[in-house]
Protein backbone atom coordinates (compact mmCIF):
# COMPACT_ATOMS: atom_id res chain seq x y z
CA UNK A 1 0.00 0.00 0.00
CA UNK A 2 1.60 3.63 -1.16
CA UNK A 3 1.87 5.65 2.18
CA UNK A 4 0.20 8.81 2.15
CA UNK A 5 3.64 10.84 1.25
CA UNK A 6 4.47 8.81 -1.79
CA UNK A 7 1.04 9.12 -3.02
CA UNK A 8 0.60 10.79 -6.60
CA UNK A 9 0.22 14.58 -6.65
CA UNK A 10 -3.52 15.73 -7.41
CA UNK A 11 -1.63 17.97 -10.08
CA UNK A 12 0.33 16.66 -13.06
CA UNK A 13 1.94 18.02 -16.51
CA UNK A 14 3.59 20.19 -13.85
CA UNK A 15 6.65 21.12 -16.79
CA UNK A 16 3.95 22.70 -18.63
CA UNK A 17 2.15 25.32 -15.98
CA UNK A 18 2.97 28.57 -16.59
CA UNK A 19 4.65 30.17 -13.27
CA UNK A 20 1.54 31.81 -11.87
CA UNK A 21 -0.25 28.48 -11.72
CA UNK A 22 2.56 26.62 -9.97
CA UNK A 23 2.90 29.11 -7.62
CA UNK A 24 -1.34 29.26 -7.40
CA UNK A 25 -1.32 25.16 -6.97
CA UNK A 26 1.24 25.07 -4.34
CA UNK A 27 -0.30 27.55 -2.26
CA UNK A 28 -3.44 25.91 -2.59
CA UNK A 29 -1.86 22.53 -1.44
CA UNK A 30 0.29 24.66 2.01
CA UNK A 31 -3.65 25.97 2.92
CA UNK A 32 -4.48 22.07 3.85
CA UNK A 33 -1.36 22.04 6.19
CA UNK A 34 -2.96 24.55 9.05
CA UNK A 35 -5.80 21.96 9.45
CA UNK A 36 -3.94 18.99 9.63
CA UNK A 37 -1.92 20.34 12.30
CA UNK A 38 -4.86 20.88 13.69
CA UNK A 39 -6.66 17.96 14.39
CA UNK A 40 -3.23 16.85 16.23
CA UNK A 41 -3.25 19.47 19.19
CA UNK A 42 -4.53 17.18 21.60
CA UNK A 43 -1.44 14.75 20.76
CA UNK A 44 1.27 17.88 21.19
CA UNK A 45 -0.62 18.78 24.24
CA UNK A 46 0.02 15.61 26.00
CA UNK A 47 3.70 15.77 24.55
CA UNK A 48 4.39 19.30 25.99
CA UNK A 49 2.66 18.76 29.53
CA UNK A 50 5.14 15.36 29.76
CA UNK A 51 8.10 17.30 28.18
CA UNK A 52 7.60 20.63 30.93
CA UNK A 53 7.18 17.68 33.74
CA UNK A 54 10.65 15.94 33.04
CA UNK A 55 12.01 19.66 32.22
CA UNK A 56 11.64 20.83 35.70
CA UNK A 57 13.23 17.99 36.79
CA UNK A 58 16.26 18.67 34.86
CA UNK A 59 15.27 16.62 31.33
CA UNK A 60 16.01 17.65 28.18
CA UNK A 61 14.32 17.53 24.85
CA UNK A 62 15.82 15.44 22.05
CA UNK A 63 14.51 15.42 18.30
CA UNK A 64 15.73 12.84 15.82
CA UNK A 65 15.61 12.42 12.28
CA UNK A 66 17.14 11.96 8.88
CA UNK A 67 17.19 14.21 5.94
CA UNK A 68 14.55 16.95 6.42
CA UNK A 69 12.67 15.85 9.23
CA UNK A 70 16.41 15.90 11.28
CA UNK A 71 17.00 19.45 9.87
CA UNK A 72 14.16 20.83 11.08
CA UNK A 73 14.83 18.83 14.55
CA UNK A 74 18.26 20.72 14.40
CA UNK A 75 16.95 24.36 13.32
CA UNK A 76 14.05 24.18 16.29
CA UNK A 77 16.73 23.24 18.63
CA UNK A 78 19.31 25.59 17.58
CA UNK A 79 17.06 28.50 18.30
CA UNK A 80 16.10 27.71 21.43
CA UNK A 81 19.07 29.59 23.31
CA UNK A 82 19.56 32.40 21.56
CA UNK A 83 15.47 32.89 21.81
CA UNK A 84 14.82 31.74 25.31
CA UNK A 85 18.49 32.30 26.72
CA UNK A 86 17.78 28.18 27.79
CA UNK A 87 21.21 26.33 28.48
CA UNK A 88 22.05 25.20 24.79
CA UNK A 89 22.12 21.65 25.86
CA UNK A 90 18.29 22.10 27.13
CA UNK A 91 16.57 21.13 23.23
CA UNK A 92 18.99 19.18 20.88
CA UNK A 93 18.49 17.83 17.75
CA UNK A 94 19.98 14.90 15.86
CA UNK A 95 20.48 14.35 12.48
CA UNK A 96 21.26 10.73 11.08
CA UNK A 97 24.86 10.95 9.18
CA UNK A 98 25.84 13.36 11.75
CA UNK A 99 26.54 17.06 11.00
CA UNK A 100 27.40 16.65 7.41
CA UNK A 101 24.56 15.45 6.97
CA UNK A 102 23.10 18.87 7.50
CA UNK A 103 23.94 20.00 4.34
CA UNK A 104 24.76 17.05 2.23
CA UNK A 105 22.83 13.68 2.30
CA UNK A 106 24.92 11.08 3.97
CA UNK A 107 24.44 7.27 1.87
CA UNK A 108 22.41 5.29 3.96
CA UNK A 109 22.64 6.68 7.59
CA UNK A 110 19.32 6.72 8.02
CA UNK A 111 18.85 2.55 7.37
CA UNK A 112 20.92 1.85 10.66
CA UNK A 113 18.07 1.04 13.62
CA UNK A 114 20.73 0.98 16.13
CA UNK A 115 22.77 4.27 15.10
CA UNK A 116 20.46 6.69 17.15
CA UNK A 117 20.67 5.31 20.53
CA UNK A 118 24.75 5.24 20.20
CA UNK A 119 24.02 9.28 19.10
CA UNK A 120 22.54 9.66 21.69
CA UNK A 121 24.30 8.06 24.93
CA UNK A 122 27.52 10.79 23.47
CA UNK A 123 24.86 13.12 25.74
CA UNK A 124 24.00 10.91 28.79
CA UNK A 125 20.24 10.63 27.88
CA UNK A 126 18.60 9.02 30.69
CA UNK A 127 15.24 8.76 32.17
CA UNK A 128 13.97 12.33 32.51
CA UNK A 129 14.74 13.34 28.99
CA UNK A 130 12.24 13.08 26.25
CA UNK A 131 13.00 11.92 22.70
CA UNK A 132 10.86 13.16 19.77
CA UNK A 133 11.17 11.29 16.05
CA UNK A 134 10.73 13.16 13.12
CA UNK A 135 10.00 10.95 9.90
CA UNK A 136 7.67 12.40 7.14
CA UNK A 137 7.08 8.82 6.08
CA UNK A 138 6.90 7.37 9.72
CA UNK A 139 9.38 4.75 8.25
CA UNK A 140 12.68 5.74 8.50
CA UNK A 141 14.62 2.73 10.70
CA UNK A 142 17.04 5.67 12.57
CA UNK A 143 14.09 6.93 13.83
CA UNK A 144 12.05 3.74 14.63
CA UNK A 145 15.60 1.87 16.59
CA UNK A 146 15.92 5.38 18.43
CA UNK A 147 12.52 5.06 19.64
CA UNK A 148 12.49 1.73 20.42
CA UNK A 149 15.36 1.88 22.45
CA UNK A 150 13.96 5.27 24.18
CA UNK A 151 11.51 3.09 25.25
CA UNK A 152 13.36 0.35 26.88
CA UNK A 153 15.44 2.88 28.87
CA UNK A 154 12.52 4.48 30.17
CA UNK A 155 12.20 7.87 28.38
CA UNK A 156 9.06 9.91 27.41
CA UNK A 157 8.76 9.46 23.46
CA UNK A 158 6.76 11.13 20.50
CA UNK A 159 6.52 11.25 16.69
CA UNK A 160 5.90 13.93 14.39
CA UNK A 161 4.73 12.22 11.18
CA UNK A 162 2.31 12.70 7.99
CA UNK A 163 1.40 9.04 7.66
CA UNK A 164 -1.46 7.71 10.16
CA UNK A 165 -0.68 3.87 10.94
CA UNK A 166 2.97 3.96 10.16
CA UNK A 167 5.40 2.49 12.09
CA UNK A 168 6.73 5.11 13.75
CA UNK A 169 3.84 5.45 15.63
CA UNK A 170 3.73 2.29 17.24
CA UNK A 171 7.01 3.19 18.76
CA UNK A 172 5.92 6.34 20.11
CA UNK A 173 4.00 6.60 23.23
CA UNK A 174 2.62 10.16 21.92
CA UNK A 175 2.08 9.55 17.95
CA UNK A 176 1.90 12.94 16.59
CA UNK A 177 0.39 12.46 13.43
CA UNK A 178 -0.71 15.48 10.65
CA UNK A 179 -2.13 13.99 7.49
CA UNK A 180 -1.09 16.36 4.36
CA UNK A 181 -1.97 14.61 1.93
CA UNK A 182 -0.05 13.97 -1.13
CA UNK A 183 2.95 16.67 -2.11
CA UNK A 184 2.30 18.84 -4.89
CA UNK A 185 5.62 17.39 -6.41
CA UNK A 186 5.05 13.34 -5.98
CA UNK A 187 7.41 12.68 -2.80
CA UNK A 188 8.28 15.57 -2.26
CA UNK A 189 8.03 15.32 1.41
CA UNK A 190 9.98 19.06 2.43
CA UNK A 191 6.64 20.72 1.21
CA UNK A 192 3.74 20.23 2.92
CA UNK A 193 5.09 17.16 5.15
CA UNK A 194 8.11 18.89 5.76
CA UNK A 195 6.20 22.28 6.71
CA UNK A 196 3.65 20.99 9.23
CA UNK A 197 6.18 19.32 10.93
CA UNK A 198 8.12 22.56 11.39
CA UNK A 199 4.67 24.38 12.78
CA UNK A 200 4.43 21.44 14.70
CA UNK A 201 8.10 22.10 16.60
CA UNK A 202 7.67 25.36 16.89
CA UNK A 203 4.37 24.41 19.10
CA UNK A 204 6.34 22.36 20.78
CA UNK A 205 9.32 24.39 21.94
CA UNK A 206 7.92 27.83 22.28
CA UNK A 207 5.23 26.31 24.17
CA UNK A 208 7.45 24.46 26.52
CA UNK A 209 9.86 27.65 27.01
CA UNK A 210 6.57 29.71 27.78
CA UNK A 211 5.36 27.13 30.77
CA UNK A 212 9.17 26.97 31.57
CA UNK A 213 8.67 30.87 32.18
CA UNK A 214 10.89 32.16 29.25
CA UNK A 215 8.50 34.46 28.13
CA UNK A 216 6.60 37.04 30.45
CA UNK A 217 3.34 38.84 28.94
CA UNK A 218 4.67 38.42 25.49
CA UNK A 219 8.25 39.31 25.28
CA UNK A 220 10.82 37.25 25.04
CA UNK A 221 12.32 38.37 28.42
CA UNK A 222 15.95 35.75 28.15
CA UNK A 223 16.96 36.42 25.09
CA UNK A 224 20.37 36.34 24.10
CA UNK A 225 21.81 39.83 23.10
CA UNK A 226 23.44 39.06 20.01
CA UNK A 227 23.18 41.90 17.69
CA UNK A 228 22.02 45.73 17.68
CA UNK A 229 18.24 44.43 16.74
CA UNK A 230 18.03 42.47 19.58
CA UNK A 231 19.53 44.99 21.86
CA UNK A 232 17.08 47.50 20.63
CA UNK A 233 14.40 45.21 21.01
CA UNK A 234 15.15 44.24 24.59
CA UNK A 235 15.71 48.24 25.63
CA UNK A 236 11.82 48.74 24.49
CA UNK A 237 11.04 46.35 26.42
CA UNK A 238 12.19 47.33 29.65
CA UNK A 239 11.11 50.78 28.39
CA UNK A 240 7.62 49.20 28.54
CA UNK A 241 7.97 47.02 31.37
CA UNK A 242 9.31 50.61 33.72
CA UNK A 243 8.55 53.63 31.71
CA UNK A 244 12.26 54.89 32.12
CA UNK A 245 14.21 56.87 29.03
CA UNK A 246 15.54 54.51 26.44
CA UNK A 247 19.92 55.53 27.58
CA UNK A 248 18.52 54.24 30.77
CA UNK A 249 16.57 51.07 29.85
CA UNK A 250 19.57 50.55 27.12
CA UNK A 251 22.35 50.95 29.98
CA UNK A 252 20.39 48.59 32.18
CA UNK A 253 20.33 45.67 29.53
CA UNK A 254 24.13 45.71 28.47
CA UNK A 255 24.80 45.71 32.00
CA UNK A 256 22.84 43.05 33.79
CA UNK A 257 22.50 40.90 30.37
CA UNK A 258 18.61 40.56 29.61
CA UNK A 259 15.72 42.06 29.73
CA UNK A 260 14.68 39.67 32.70
CA UNK A 261 17.69 40.73 34.99
CA UNK A 262 17.46 44.56 34.38
CA UNK A 263 13.70 44.58 35.06
CA UNK A 264 14.17 42.85 38.21
CA UNK A 265 16.79 44.84 39.04
CA UNK A 266 15.42 48.17 38.92
CA UNK A 267 12.47 47.25 40.53
CA UNK A 268 14.57 46.31 43.28
CA UNK A 269 16.00 49.77 43.80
Amino acid sequence: MTSTTESSSLYDNLEQMPVKELLENINREDAKVHEAVGKAIPQIETLVEGVVERMKKGGRLFYIGAGTSGRLGILDASEIPPTYGADPGKVVGLIAGGDKAIRSAVEAAEDDEQQAWKDLEAYGINELDTLVGIAASGRTPYVIGGLRDANEHGLLTACVTCNAGSAVTEEAQVPIVAVVGPEFVTGSTRMKAGTAQKLILNMISTSTMIQLGHVKGNKMVDMQLSNEKLVDRGTRMIQQETGIEYEVAQTLLLEHGSVRKAVDFYNKQ
